[in-house]
């Protein structure tokens, strides 16, 4: 958990990704999160998080559907939500944290 930490307390928004392999949904988010992470470049952060390999992380924040989008900032939870986005959404969003 401390590592989670050290991702979390940029300043820079940090755009965390919970999705699993065998989740369809969770699976076609991932080119989403490369165009993010290529608009955002050094301005943010994209991170994805595997929650079969985080599972103690992926329950201390309360993940229940895939995926789950949360962005971080200065290590505070800025914004949270579950279900797809498309990638102009979330750019709009992260955006408003730069």
């Amino acid at each position: 958990m401390s590592k989670f930490g050290e991702l979390i307390d940029l300043n820079v928004p940090v755009l965390l990704d919970f999705y699993a392999e065998w989740n369809e949904q969770s699976t076609s988010m991932h080119p989403v999160m490369r165009d993010v992470a290529a608009a955002l470049g050094d301005r943010g952060k994209v991170i994805k998080i595997d929650v079969d390999k985080n599972k103690e992380l992926s329950q201390a924040l309360r993940v229940k559907g895939l995926p789950t989008l949360m962005i971080y900032k200065k290590g505070e939870m800025v914004w949270r939500q579950s279900g797809e986005q498309d990638a102009k959404t979330l750019i709009g969003i992260l955006n408003e944290y730069v």
